[in-house]
């Protein structure tokens, strides 16, 4: 028999475009708009996406689920709720029956199971999956309140997964030898969306009040933002109003800074951001230099370049690495360097706009669009190695498009790193 006339194509092969995924995530499908929601609704398109959340506490005395459909999408949000006093053991062992009764209420087999956290493996391991997928967006384990076995998980998950992915490439390089099929996907940009602010959209009403010349932030306040550089550069800066949009996340309230010329507006609405962007003459990034950002890649680097705004940010890695070349980006690293950069960032934006030309350049082949579609080229390539295993292990398979690795410009093969 000749092996290689059996072996079926990918579309042969995978043409079950039911096959369920199930999404397991530390962050609540209505919190923040980031990676796993830009991905999974694109998923969603082609196969049930369940989003499967971390546990809430609840005064039942049974373990039960809550599923939750939103309005524009096709993902199911699925909230477990188990009785507060239960100790980890009957916990996870409720856990481990709400994922089986799950799967058996919507007839779903061999599932697709993509991780965004370790410390759901454990209860999901049992199941007989398509693809074991880990898509490691943050190194967990260095951020506040993580569990102290947060790394003992992620090996379990590690040795078990088909394939890893990486949120950035200083994440992708600490892990790289940590497993034998992992990429880099540094975050993508929805561009037509941030491209609105530059059209000169109207402030929404909470904004329009404070006065200018202003510098936001937008995204979730927690330990990662240096708040002793916020305080500073507010008193440095008395004349320029800072804003911060966002939830305010594992910081007490009383903990932020606090000046006439600091504003927090509170979380809003993805859709709503070009038009709060719209109003500022430049962007922030008072990222603090601690183990929680050592290996981040920040979504809201392109985003806020997409929009038209100048970068101000402190030095993390990858946004030197793949934007620090750029006439609209500016990195300082203590309060002092960080004040003079808002300087300059304003003197550009309110020169002429030729800096945006190279920023459309880096940004063009960096939507997330293009990051689904070869995350999924990679995740179906597994997926066929699993359903026919006789397939020898250098038989080659079709390869995603190029991933833009926006370093310098210069594109990068997910698979030739």
């Amino acid at each position: 028999m000749n092996l290689s006339s059996s072996i079926p194509t990918r579309s042969h092969a995978l043409s079950e475009r039911q096959t369920p995924l199930i999404c397991f995530s530390h962050l609540r499908w209505d919190f923040v708009l980031q990676r796993p929601q830009h991905l999974m609704a694109r998923f969603s398109r082609e196969r049930p996406v369940f989003f499967f959340e971390e546990y809430i506490p609840t005064d039942h005395h049974l373990a039960y689920l809550e599923i939750h459909p939103f309005e524009g999408t096709k993902v199911k949000s699925v909230r477990p709720r188990v009785p507060h006093w239960w100790n980890a053991a009957d916990r996870e062992r409720a856990l481990s029956n709400l994922l089986d009764d799950l799967l058996a209420m919507y007839g779903a087999t061999r599932p697709i199971l993509w991780f965004y956290t370790p410390t759901m493996y454990s209860f999901a391991s049992h199941i007989d999956a398509s693809a074991v997928i880990y898509d490691c967006m943050d190194e967990l384990a260095n951020f506040k309140f993580a569990p102290l076995e947060m790394k003992e998980m992620e090996a379990k998950l590690l040795a078990e997964a088909d394939v890893v992915f990486t949120g950035g490439f200083s994440l992708y390089e600490a892990k790289r030898h940590q497993h034998d099929n992992i990429h880099p996907f540094p975050s993508g940009v929805d561009v037509d969306h941030f491209h609105s602010a530059r059209k000169g959209r109207t402030e929404p009403a909470d904004q329009m009040a404070i006065p200018g010349p202003k510098l936001g932030y937008y995204g979730v306040i927690d330990e990662r933002l240096d708040l002793e550089l916020i305080a500073d550069l507010a008193r440095a800066r008395p004349k320029l109003s800072f804003v911060f949009i966002g939830p305010v996340v594992k910081i007490a309230p009383e903990d932020l800074p606090r000046a006439e010329n600091i504003y927090y507006l509170g979380q809003k609405d993805y859709h709503d951001l070009p038009a709060y962007v719209s109003g500022w003459q430049a962007a922030l990034m008072p990222f603090a230099l601690n183990s929680s950002t050592q290996f981040i890649s920040p979504t809201k680097t392109p985003e806020y370049l997409a929009a038209g705004r100048p970068v101000v940010s402190t030095p993390i890695k990858d946004v030197i690495r793949h934007y620090g070349d750029l006439d609209g980006v500016f990195v300082a690293s203590d309060s002092e360097g960080f004040a003079a950069a808002c300087d300059e960032a304003l003197g550009l934006c309110e020169r002429d706009r030729a800096w945006l030309k190279p920023v459309d350049a880096r940004l063009e082949g960096s939507s997330w669009d293009r990051t689904f579609s070869s995350m999924k080229g990679l995740m179906e390539d597994v997926m066929l190695r699993n359903l026919y295993p006789a397939i020898p292990a250098k038989q080659p398979l079709s390869r995603p498009a190029k991933v833009s690795a926006l370093a310098h410009g210069n594109a990068v093969a997910a698979t030739d790193l």
